[in-house]
Order: C-alpha cells, then sequence, then structure tokens
C-alpha cells in the first residue's frame, strides 16, 4: 500500500520547469498507453480539457490495485503464522504423549484439591489408592519430585540387575524369580487423570504432578507453595516425603573429584548409571554393609564373574547385615556374598578418600588402603523433614521423621507416611521404620485415617532382602543384633528359596501379597522319639526362625529362607508378654544349658506351622541362643 502511494506521488508530481508541456495531460504523466485509450473511451469530456475526471479514475484504480496486493499479503502471512502455531501444537502434543512423565505434568494446576499428597513414592501411592477405594469419587493430587510416575524401589536393588534383557535400563522390566514379567511402576500412565482436568473429571481420580517440589507449607491457611511459586490449597493434606541418602563425612570433605565418582543410591537414575558405570569400570567398592549394600554387592558380584569386574564391599561391622542378625548368621552370610564373588572386608571404617591418578583411594583407619574406580556408599537414608520448619511440624530428636501419634497424624487433617514418620506403635513403642512394606502399610492407614477411620498402627509391616535368587529373609517387629535371640533351624529343601517362594505367591514384592494375605493352617504330623545328634562343624543354616528378645518378650522376628509364613506369625500374635516363656525360661538366658529332651517338649506349636514336623534340637552359644532341628 505504501508502495502503491509512493508511485502514484511521483506520477502526479508535475514537470520541471522549461519542459516540453506537449500531449495529453496522460501522455504528459507517462501513463501507458491502454490506460489512455481507457480513459478516452470512458471520459465525457473533450480531450485537452483539464481532466479532473483522468485523475479521479487514475487515483482510484491505484488505490483499488494497493488495496489488493495489501490483503494478499496480510492474508499469506497470516496464513504462515496459523501453519506455524498447529505444528507447534502438534509437536508439542506428541512430546508430552511420548514422556513417561505424568498426564498433564505441564498442565495448569489446580489452585485447590481435597486431597493433596507430597511425595511421590510407595507410600503416597498406597494412600492415594486407600482414600479412592473409600471414597470412589476422591480427587487425588499427587506432588512428586521425581520425574517419574510412583514406582516401587526393591527391584532397582534386586532383579533388575539379575535381568537378561540389554534394554533393561530403559523399559524397567524385569523377570521374577518365578519367570514372571512385570514393571516396576506401580500402575501405567492411562491409570491417572491429567492434572488440569482434575477438577472436573466425572468421579474424580488420582493426578500426578511430577517434577515439582513443595517448598513452603502453610498449615493454618491450607496451602502449600512449589518450587515454581504455584500454590494450591487442600483440605487433607498427606506429606510421605521419603528420604535422602546419607553420605559418609570422608567423602564429603574429598572435593569435587571424588563427588563425581560416587553414587548414593536410591532413585531409577542412580540404578541406570550404576549399570552403565559397571559395564565401564574395572572395580567398583560398596561402603556399607546393611540391606542395600549387601544386596548391591551380591548383585555386582555376579557380574564379577562374567566381565571381570572386582566388586569390593567393605563396612565397619563384624560381618553382613551386622546390626540386624545375630553374630553367628552373619558371619555365615558374609561368606555367602563372598562366594558370590564379592571381595568383602569387615571392621573396615573409611579415614580419607582421595585421587591418585586415574584411580580413588579409600584409606582405613586401621591403616589399610583400597583403591576402586568407583563408590556406591549405602550408608542409610536421612528422613526429608525440610517442610517442618514452614509447617512448624515436630521432628522427633531421637529417630529422625516427622513426629506423628498412633493414627500418623501430624495435625488434625495433616497426617505422615513413610521413611519420614516417626509414629507411635502401640505394641513397640515409637518407632521409624525404612522399609517397603511400612510405606505400604502406613500409606494404605494414612489414606484410611483422611477418609475417616481413625485407626491406629497396630499392624506389624514386614521387611525382606535377598541375597540372590537362592538366599533371603523375611522380618517383622525390632531385629537389633543386640538384642538377644532364639534361633530354631532345620534342613533346607530345594523349595526353601526366594525363587521357590514367588512361584507360589506370584510376586516377587512379597509385601503385596503378604499384607492382605490369612494365616492358613498347617497339619503337624506327630514326630518320632527325639535322638540327640551334636551339629557338625560348619552347619549350614538351611531354614530357621530367629526370635528377638526384649524382657522375654519376643519383639521381632526373622524367617530366614521360609517364606510367605508372616500371616501365621501375626496369627498367634507373638508381641504380648509371656508368649515365648515355654522357649525362653527352660533354655535359660543367664548361661545355663537346659536337656534337649525339655526344649523339645517346650516348643511351641508356632514353630511347628513355619518349620514342619520336628524331631531333634541341640543347643549351642549362650546369648543367642541356636537350636537345630533335624527331622525325622
Amino acid at each position: 500500500m505504501f508502495l502503491c502511494r509512493g508511485t502514484l506521488a511521483r506520477a502526479l508530481r508535475p514537470p520541471p520547469r522549461g519542459q516540453a508541456q506537449a500531449g495529453t495531460l496522460l501522455q504528459r504523466w507517462n501513463v501507458p498507453p491502454d490506460l489512455q485509450l481507457s480513459r478516452q473511451v470512458a471520459g465525457t469530456g473533450v480531450p485537452g480539457e483539464k481532466g479532473s475526471n483522468s485523475v479521479f479514475v487514475l487515483i482510484v484504480g491505484l488505490s483499488t490495485l494497493g488495496a489488493g496486493a495489501y490483503v494478499y499479503k496480510t492474508l499469506k502471512e497470516n496464513k504462515e503464522r496459523f501453519t506455524s502455531r498447529i505444528s507447534s501444537i502438534t509437536t508439542r502434543s506428541q512430546d508430552e504423549e511420548a514422556s513417561p512423565s505424568a498426564p498433564g505434568a505441564h498442565s495448569k494446576v489446580p489452585s485447590h484439591v481435597p486431597f493433596l499428597l507430597i511425595g511421590g513414592g510407595t507410600a503416597a501411592f498406597a494412600a492415594a489408592r486407600s482414600i479412592r477405594a473409600r471414597d470412589p469419587g476422591a480427587r487425588v493430587l499427587i506432588v512428586s519430585e521425581d520425574p517419574a510416575l510412583p514406582y516401587m524401589r526393591p527391584p532397582l536393588s534386586k532383579e533388575l540387575w539379575f535381568s537378561d534383557d540389554p534394554d533393561v535400563t530403559e523399559t524397567l522390566r524385569f523377570k521374577q524369580w518365578n519367570g514372571k514379567e512385570r514393571s516396576i511402576y506401580f500402575q501405567p500412565p492411562s491409570f491417572y487423570v491429567p492434572v488440569q482436568d482434575l477438577p472436573s473429571v466425572e468421579n474424580g481420580g488420582v493426578a500426578v504432578l511430577c517434577g515439582k517440589k513443595v517448598v513452603h507449607m502453610d498449615v493454618r491457611g491450607n496451602t502449600v507453595k512449589l518450587n515454581d511459586g504455584t500454590q494450591i490449597s487442600y483440605d487433607k493434606c498427606l506429606i510421605a516425603t521419603g528420604g535422602t541418602p546419607r553420605n559418609l563425612p570422608a567423602i564429603e570433605r574429598a572435593g569435587k573429584d571424588v563427588q563425581k565418582r560416587l553414587t548414593l543410591f536410591r532413585k531409577i537414575e542412580d540404578f541406570r548409571s550404576l549399570e552403565k558405570i559397571s559395564r565401564e569400570v574395572k572395580s567398583i567398592t560398596i561402603i556399607g554393609g546393611g540391606f542395600l549394600g549387601s544386596e548391591l554387592a551380591c548383585a555386582l558380584g555376579r557380574r564379577a564373574r562374567t566381565r571381570g569386574l572386582e566388586v569390593i564391599q567393605l563396612f565397619p561391622e563384624n560381618g553382613n547385615m551386622g546390626k540386624v542378625l545375630p553374630e553367628y548368621l552373619s558371619n555365615w552370610t558374609t561368606e555367602k556374598v563372598r562366594r558370590e564373588g564379592v571381595n568383602v572386608l569387615p571392621n573396615a571404617v573409611v579415614k580419607s578418600v582421595s585421587v591418585s591418578g586415574n584411580r580413588l583411594v579409600i584409606k582405613l583407619k586401621d591403616g589399610r588402603k583400597v583403591e576402586t574406580d568407583h563408590i556406591v556408599a549405602a550408608v542409610g537414608l536421612e528422613p526429608n523433614v525440610e517442610l517442618a520448619k514452614s509447617a512448624g511440624l515436630e521432628v522427633d530428636s531421637d529417630f529422625g521423621g516427622f513426629r506423628v501419634n498412633a493414627e500418623l497424624q501430624a495435625r488434625s487433617n495433616i497426617w505422615v507416611a513413610g521413611d519420614a514418620a516417626c509414629f507411635y506403635d502401640i505394641k513397640l513403642g515409637r518407632r521409624r521404620v525404612e522399609h517397603h512394606d511400612h510405606a505400604v502399610v502406613s500409606g494404605r492407614l494414612a489414606g484410611e485415617n483422611m477418609t475417616g477411620a481413625a485407626k491406629p498402627y497396630w499392624h506389624q509391616s514386614m521387611f525382606w532382602s535377598d541375597l540372590g535368587p537362592n538366599v533371603g529373609y523375611e522380618a517383622i517387629g525390632l531385629v537389633d543384633s543386640s538384642l538377644p535371640t532364639v534361633g530354631v533351624f532345620a534342613k533346607a529343601t530345594a523349595k526353601d528359596t526366594p525363587k521357590s517362594a514367588t512361584e507360589q505367591s506370584g510376586t516377587g514384592i512379597r509385601s503385596e501379597s503378604e499384607t492382605e494375605a490369612e494365616a492358613s493352617e498347617v497339619h503337624i504330623s506327630q514326630s518320632s522319639s527325639p535322638t540327640p545328634q551334636v551339629p557338625k562343624q560348619g552347619e549350614d543354616y538351611g531354614k530357621g526362625v530367629i526370635f528377638y528378645l526384649r524382657d522375654k518378650v519376643v519383639v521381632g522376628i526373622v524367617l530366614w529362607n521360609i517364606f510367605n509364613r508372616m500371616p501365621i506369625a501375626r496369627k498367634r500374635n507373638l508381641f504380648h508378654p509371656g508368649v515365648m516363656d515355654p522357649v525362653v525360661d527352660p533354655l535359660n538366658l543367664d548361661g545355663g544349658i537346659c536337656s534337649h529332651n525339655h526344649l523339645v517338649r517346650s516348643i511351641p506349636s508356632l514353630l511347628q506351622r513355619l518349620l514342619r514336623p520336628l524331631s531333634h534340637i541341640h543347643l549351642v552359644t549362650r546369648k543367642n541362643i541356636v537350636c537345630w532341628i533335624l527331622q525325622g
């Protein structure tokens, strides 16, 4: 349009002075001959007059031409913008569908939700499922700092490492010991509601806002603030923030070069990273002799045989699981881990870590040195309680974690579950537990109480650990190696393995079936008269039951290579005074050893149900009493 106006102005400019004025007005203005002819045919005036009609027609014609050009250009630009916008929307939609994160993870967040769950782990998922079970129309929002949807952690240190699938780090699917395949995710993305649809979706649902962290909590205003500034109000809230892996002070002081070669194992990305590292380095050292450290040591030890990987495990205790298992069983477990190809170094306390050349050098307090390429620190968990300050919630000074009552309440409309909860156990007192099944049980109870159940925590959650497919154990209650124990063992069969257990239960995540199971009756046959027999040197602990006692009351039980029998122990109501008197009193924990005949007669029916028909028991040790049962 502007070009047309400029052309018109130049055309209407009068000729310079002195220039010839011959010809018609159109000729003097250099109008093309065809336009001159059109003007002569259409004009009503006499050629040579002032030509006002000619000027008018010319202006109208050029203006129409310019307007057309302007409209064409505008429509073309709008079409390009429209095409670009559609392409952008389509691309974004495809990216969201392909993303493994939660539906609506980047969509508009509701300003208010009835049920807000802070944390995206096992406890939060169990609570969401429990809330929906009691209130089918409930609208539940899970805010998770993790970029992934809720998943189970145990396979990250167990079954995933034994997978033959080269793409296991991407698929996160694994075969359980029984050969059945499953994913570590509790539910597929289709189970969840898009975040932006949660307020309006019919019959409610569960939405997960991934990659976001609650950084401030106003308990009076019932609101939280996310790390991006978003505010959400709630009616009822669950804190299930879990924990962060602890590090060793010696490693924290070591500097960035050491930190780059350190794994604090906890999440999916840690599994992926360590799996990749195990294929690239020659030596990995695991610091820690507890559940996680021992499981990873056995898992990596299997690779040591086929790939030439050196696996070292060091810890300050005398043996693996030294804080949990009695000494004799801890020593046996250490030898088991060594047979898996692991160089186990007990009584090892880290003094410093440094870089020498291209390797890490770990100096121990007793003067020993360990050279390695990578370190995995598995030395416990620190509960995430950052919200306590802004929320004004109490943190337990002894156990850590948010201090809650027996109903897992921190306030009238705030509950805490999972690793971050320091709760009052009506049977065993105040506790804080860091196990998968506790997350399931406490999350489920919190969800029930958020919908009005008002139930106390009475169910003793169990935990389990597998040192490969052939050795494993399950436990409940307080299992502390500093407590007196009574261990009863029998010869194991081919069915007394974790692999066999999953074949019977259908899942390697044994708590999923165990927490819902009912104790089944076991037929007890009459055994023959007992015949004394002294156990041989190096007696193998095939399968057995270890009772942990405090003031002659059973406060914990370990089922060693005995699976799917925990409901029987629960049904017997063990956690009460006097239940073990028939066993404890004859054994005389103060030092005497009774005759085997007396002990056989005192064995309660519980052991017969757990270990099947009994015929002989022999005692060794004083503090940790050990019995071998030889089946007749």
